[in-house]
């Protein structure tokens, strides 16, 4: 044996008898020496009893209750002894020592007659070796009901937050609720959830928390922090129904939730895109009286603002105020943009104000935002004060800030502004979009100014730039008003070239020559279209047949007719009647022939009538009335009342003219039966009998008084019927016609302002005299020639369509078809 090993023997030999006295005093470094021979075997010792010699890092660390005193044998006597030795291996010293102790009962070892308690961080140490060793399942939860000390939750929270292992951890905590001294904790619960976060593992803090609810009426602690931990962590790792049902159980067991986890779970949802739930949240949140800090609200006044409840969003940017709290640059951008958006302008602009106030510069966008939500709101000066502040602000305005500041000022009229900025557009760099072009062309063109319009047009075409239809269209239009026709011409093929289809544009320039009532400028563009291989429709060439027609055309217009009714299209009985028209009022032998040959092209039906009414009986094979019920009966008054009733006021103008009263009497007799005027004749009774022929041309109303009073005059005559007085209806522009017709037969028919009236007695005396049945009868004297001269005088041109009767034609004498 060495000097040094003897001299340490005997001086554990020494201590031992201080260890017995002083047990607190052994400690450092004397205590490390010892317990290093006792395992090199220098000293003897039972190895159950080496647990003695634990080192600690804090000598002075508290202590728990002592042991129950028991021993494996039930009584409380020392039975082992412990028996000191040298090299050689004879006895140095014998002396009572420590006994077994049992497992998870003991928290000490006694040290000669003195009770040595187990530190807390050899206590800790000791389950973080068992549970990295074991990990998780029997085998470690039988180690750990071996340990040699009874645990705490304070021993617990230390291992959990010392495991590294979140399912280890776990089973420690599961291992500890089933122990008798376990109680809920909520440094425990903190420990084991930060743990099962940092491994991921939200199943396991999912189950933590049903624990959790379960022991929270049992702890003694008023709030649980565990709660709001587990809501966070769920909530930023966007298990969005596991954090809100969590939230719901939390709620229906009482407990509360802090501010960071209300606002961890609006921003989840915000996150998900469900404002209107984080608004619950939110509500909930106001509903428990939770104080809402500076997160919160930069949460909710953007994004209430974004979804429209902008007062919402004003009443917390007023509270926030309110509570000292500076709001900062997000929240007054947001309710600026929400308030422009919304037309609220002028309260964007105190908001806009007051963030400057604050010292607080607005950024680019917010200068976007205010610019289009003034333009949108048809403020353009004030959006160009706003961008002029953003230019001097060193913000370069970009792509479509200048397309939508250049478009609105061209859209209200102020092509001048517009012009300017798109040319500073230009010089920034920008290559304004076919939009933009079109926009400024086409208003430009709709104020007429032809010069900047092709000049822009021009500039789209050096651009590369290709115009859309739109702006063709416009630029077409402008140049049709002007009477361009072949910069018309030139433009609509360039159109073609690209690849659009010109025709329905074409026809549109053809539309905008006849509304201009250039018939000639439409006639030559008709035929560049068709030497083009442009292709129009039916309807414009009616339009520009007619057209023809009103201007005496027709040499032009029987081409247009012909190629009408070659297109398959159905010529009405409307455009037959206005063709018909024309005839009444035309008064020159060459135009009379054009226009039989125009109705002759038309090929409808009521031509073969027309030549019908003046073909001899023998050729006909039928007397005038059934010739005239025949053509009627075959017509549709459903869908055609309205034009038969046009064609028998211009046919009746017709035949008045051309002296066929008889004809005429038997075109307004059918027309009667047919009921087209079934209240121009009224029989009430004894009292009155009226005729009404406001709603006629002239020859319908002439032919009307004449064959209604030859009615009148065989009910009076024949059957001794006399009524109180007889009407004729005439409104104020056909009384001086019908009263001039009935003064050469000396009626008794007073003029008033618009009726011809007569008691019955004089009309049936009247009717009583030769010159009147005559006159009835269709043997118009030869003063009817002058009659019909002063009509025609009184009525020099009337529209064909009501009233047609030209000058100077007789009434009696008519002429060959």
């Amino acid at each position: 044996m060495s000097a040094r090993t003897r001299s340490f023997s005997r001086y554990v030999f020494n201590n031992l008898q201080l260890l017995t006295l002083r047990s607190s005093n052994f400690v450092g470094n004397d205590r490390h020496r010892l317990t290093k021979y006792l395992n090199r075997g220098v000293v003897s010792i039972p190895g159950r009893f080496n647990n003695v010699f634990s080192t600690s890092p804090n000598p002075n660390f508290c202590v728990r209750s002592y042991c129950s005193g028991k021993n494996s044998q039930g009584n409380n006597e020392w039975t082992e002894e412990i028996e000191y030795l040298d090299e050689s291996g004879s006895v140095i010293y014998t002396g009572k020592g420590i006994r077994s102790v049992e497992p998870g009962v003991d928290d000490h070892v006694m040290v000669g007659g003195l009770k040595q308690p187990f530190s807390n961080a050899s206590a800790v140490a000791k389950i973080v070796e068992i549970v990295k060793r074991w990990k998780w399942g029997p085998e470690m939860e039988t180690q750990l009901d071996k340990l040699q000390f009874v645990p705490n939750m304070t021993h617990i929270t230390q291992a959990l937050k010392l495991t590294g292992d979140g399912d280890a951890s776990l089973s420690l905590f599961r291992w500890a609720k089933r122990q008798s001294w376990y109680s809920p904790s909520d440094d425990c619960y903190l420990a084991l959830i930060d743990r099962l976060n940092q491994s991921r593992d939200f199943e396991g803090i999912h189950s933590v928390f049903d624990d959790l609810i379960r022991d929270s009426p049992k702890s003694t602690v008023p709030e649980f922090n565990s709660f709001s931990r587990i809501i966070q962590y769920l909530a930023k790792a966007e298990k969005l129904e596991v954090s809100f049902c969590c939230f719901k159980k939390i709620q229906e067991s009482g407990c509360k939730v802090d501010t960071k986890t209300y606002n961890s779970l609006i921003t989840l949802f915000l996150d998900k895109g469900l404002p209107f739930k984080a608004f619950e949240i939110y509500e909930n949140m106001e509903g428990s009286n939770c104080s809402l800090d500076k997160s919160t609200y930069e949460l909710m006044i953007p994004n209430l603002a974004k979804s429209g409840r902008i007062d919402a969003a004003l009443k917390l940017f007023q509270q926030m105020k309110e509570k000292s709290i500076q709001p900062g640059f997000t929240i007054f951008s947001s309710l600026i943009d929400s308030l422009g958006k919304a037309g609220r302008l002028d309260m964007a602009m105190k908001v806009y104000m007051e963030m400057q106030g604050t010292g607080l510069k607005p950024s680019a966008t917010m200068f976007v935002s205010m610019i289009e939500s003034y333009i949108k709101a048809g403020k353009l000066d004030t959006a160009l004060k706003i961008w002029d502040e953003m230019k001097k602000a060193r913000f370069r305005p970009n792509y479509g800030l200048y397309t939508m500041v250049v478009e609105s000022h061209a859209k209200s009229g102020k092509l001048e502004t517009a012009m300017s900025i798109f040319l500073e557009m230009e010089k920034s760099g920008f290559l304004p979009t076919p939009s933009t072009y079109s926009c400024l062309l086409e208003m430009h063109a709709a104020n007429g100014q032809i010069d900047s319009a092709m000049k822009l047009y021009n500039s789209m075409n050096n651009a590369g730039v290709k115009p859309g239809m739109s702006t063709y269209t416009s630029l077409l239009t402008l140049l049709a008003k002007k009477k361009l026709l072949d910069v018309s011409a030139k433009i609509l093929l360039e159109m073609k070239a690209i690849g659009y289809s010109v025709d329905i544009t074409a026809s549109d320039v053809l539309m905008v020559f006849i509304k201009d009532s250039s018939v000639d400028l439409a006639l030559k563009w008709l035929r560049f279209m068709e030497a083009s291989g442009i292709r129009t429709n039916s309807f414009i060439i009616r339009q520009l047949f007619e057209s023809c027609m009103k201007n005496g055309l027709y040499e032009s217009a029987k081409p247009l007719l012909e190629t009408y009714v070659n297109s398959s299209a159905k010529v009405d009985l409307i455009l037959y009647t206005s063709i018909l028209a024309h005839l009444v009022r035309c008064q020159e032998e060459q135009k009379e022939k054009h226009l039989m040959s125009i109705l002759s092209a038309t090929n409808h039906k009521a031509h073969t009538f027309l030549c019908g009414l003046f073909t001899g009986p023998e050729k006909r094979k039928q007397p005038v009335l059934g010739f005239v019920r025949e053509f009627f009966n075959g017509i549709d008054y459903e869908h055609e009342e309205g034009q038969i009733r046009y064609f028998v006021n211009v046919l009746l103008n017709y035949l008045v003219l051309m002296g066929q009263i008889n004809r005429a009497r038997c075109v307004w007799k059918v027309s009667y039966e047919n009921k087209l005027f079934n209240k121009a004749i009224v029989f009430d009774q004894h009292i009155a009998w009226s005729l009404d022929v406001r709603n006629l041309s002239v020859g319908a109303a002439l032919v009307a008084v004449v064959h209604t009073l030859h009615r009148f005059r065989k009910r009076m005559l024949y059957y001794g019927v006399v009524p109180r007085r007889i009407k004729l209806v005439t409104g104020p522009t056909l009384k001086i016609v019908v009263a001039q017709m009935l003064s050469g037969v000396e009626s008794p028919f007073e003029v008033s302002k618009v009726v011809l009236r007569a008691p019955g007695d004089s009309v049936s005396e009247w009717f009583k005299k030769p010159i009147v049945q005559q006159f009835l009868l269709n043997e118009i004297p030869s003063r009817g020639d002058i009659l019909m001269h002063k009509l025609n005088i009184l009525f020099p041109s009337s529209a064909p369509e009501i009233r047609s009767l030209s000058p100077p034609k007789p009434l009696v004498g008519g002429r060959a078809m």
